[in-house]
């Protein structure tokens, strides 16, 4: 599976870091576009726009120790709309704006189904784990328990497969084309095989399987039903729980693909989904020069194409300053 996570955050050996002039700059900018009257919104994107994930990450430990505020509820105090949302998730290191955006889906009326199952599904053992740890510091609550709170049928049965981050070490004395065969046997007889669908089944298999293992079977499923995994779920499932197996399934298979198109449809039909936008961006800032070429090669145009036709204002800025600092364009 694809880390998106900087190494800062993965290997959790951040410690007691030496600050670099960038980000006593950064923190005495932030303080100064938020004192008195009104906020200077381009010191903002100046700052946590223009840092890659690594340097917010101590960005916002530094922050507090510098002059005893959270940054995150300094920037929720001085910014609003879209603008807002989105300076506030990058006050974050990226598990707690993970969380986050967790709490955004869940809170309230309903659950944003649509924001929840991209963070959940798509992710390696060790960065569950951190997001789970995240999760529980900020707000109490075991991941697991919330999910099955807010989730039913298909898509409740695939996010808790996927939050026990269970994804085996490819091993290739264990992961071999003749098991890779069976799971694809097992696959077929849990879906197009039988009447009715075996969902556990094909949820264990997509989410137990390391990428490359995962690759084989679905290159032995081709070969014995000449149609791939991808197009089984979408016959098999139905709803956002088809959508979001095959994320989880693209997430091993071709992940900048898959995350091109993620980022393609936040901005498809009647309307924007900025909140939709603006979490692709920010949580898969990391792999993002990948997930662009991808992109272009894909819909014919660039993601910073894509964000100056569907977003304005500051909001906008922010946003390709975020695409400008890990793609620096001529």
């Amino acid at each position: 599976m694809t880390s998106i996570y900087p190494d800062e955050v993965r290997n959790l050996q951040l410690g007691d870091p030496e600050y670099g002039p960038e980000i006593e700059e950064a923190c005495d900018a932030i303080h100064t576009a938020t004192k008195g009257f009104g906020t200077d919104e381009q010191s903002i994107i100046n700052t946590l726009g223009s840092f890659t994930p690594s340097q917010r990450f101590i960005l916002s430990q530094r922050y507090k120790e510098k002059f005893g505020k959270d940054l995150y509820n300094l920037v929720d105090s001085e910014t609003s709309f879209n603008f807002g949302t989105l300076a506030k998730l990058l006050s974050l290191p990226i598990p707690e704006a993970e969380a986050k955006i967790i709490r955004m889906a869940t809170k309230g009326i309903g659950t944003n189904e649509k924001l929840l199952w991209p963070v959940i599904c798509g992710r390696t053992n060790v960065e569950m784990n951190l997001l789970k740890k995240a999760y529980f510091k900020r707000y109490n609550e075991d991941l697991a328990i919330l999910l099955s709170s807010e989730l039913s049928g298909d898509l409740k049965k695939l996010a808790l497969a996927c939050v026990q981050g269970l994804e085996e070490e490819f091993d290739p004395s264990y992961h071999t084309e003749s098991r890779a065969a069976e799971d694809a046997k097992l696959f077929y007889k849990a879906g197009q095989g039988r009447w009715g669908t075996d969902e556990e089944t094909i949820f264990g298999i997509i989410c137990k399987s390391p990428p490359k293992y995962l690759k084989m079977v679905d290159s032995a499923y081709v070969e014995k039903n000449n149609v791939n995994l991808e197009r089984a779920l979408e016959k098999e499932l139905s709803g956002k729980a088809k959508k979001a197996a095959i994320y989880e399934l693209g997430m091993k298979l071709s992940p900048y693909e898959t995350v091109a198109e993620l980022i393609k449809q936040t901005c498809a039909g009647m309307g924007t989904d900025e909140l939709g936008l603006s979490c692709a961006i920010l949580r898969y800032q990391t792999i993002l020069p990948h997930v662009m070429i991808e992109h272009t090669n894909m819909y014919s145009k660039t993601i910073q194409d894509r964000v100056q036709e569907e977003t304005s204002g500051y909001y906008k800025d922010l946003l390709l300053e975020m695409i400008h600092v890990v793609w620096p364009s001529p």
